[in-house]
């Protein structure tokens, strides 16, 4: 059996393997190669336990993560103190099948001394239209739309 595997240090680019194997009832654990795995569940109604993300949750939580972390290197490139970042994304699925997120809202809530409103809405906007490669999967029909709310800190003395 032939193996490819990623260069390293350019693990985000080629070829990735994650394994997902049936736990029991409707749950799965998906496992990266270098071990670290996360488990996905269905809830209750749907014949899991509820035990873990449910794989669309997981597309929400990807989408907050990418942009999440496009955010603070981009505020940081641009020497921004930022001292936290939350990202609350909230999805709406269709009706039909299948049950794709049909609007998705991206909330971003950044914290730090002398934040550039500015300087953030350039770095969503990188984010949003040339980095986030979890943004970059949704069909073209998903309506999606951010907003921000900058906590201003003062040093503490």
């Amino acid at each position: 059996m032939h193996s490819t595997a990623a260069p390293a240090g350019n693990l985000e680019v080629g070829f990735k393997l994650i394994v997902v194997t049936w736990d029991g009832k409707m749950s799965f654990t998906a496992k990266r190669e270098d071990g670290h795995s996360l488990t996905m569940d269905a809830p209750p109604v749907f014949g899991g336990d509820g035990g873990g993300f449910t794989p669309v949750e997981l597309i929400l939580a990807g989408l907050g993560g990418c942009t999440g972390m496009d955010i603070v290197e981009i505020m940081q490139k641009q020497r921004q103190q930022i001292t936290g970042v939350e990202v609350n994304v909230t999805g709406t699925k269709r009706e039909e099948l299948p049950h794709y997120y049909q609007a998705i809202d991206v909330r971003y809530l950044v914290r730090g001394r002398n934040i550039s409103e500015t300087a953030l809405k350039r770095a969503i906007d990188l984010s949003e239209e040339k980095y986030c490669s979890v943004k970059a999967i949704f069909r073209p029909e998903v309506k999606l739309t951010y907003s921000y709310e900058i906590t201003q800190e003062t040093p503490s003395n």
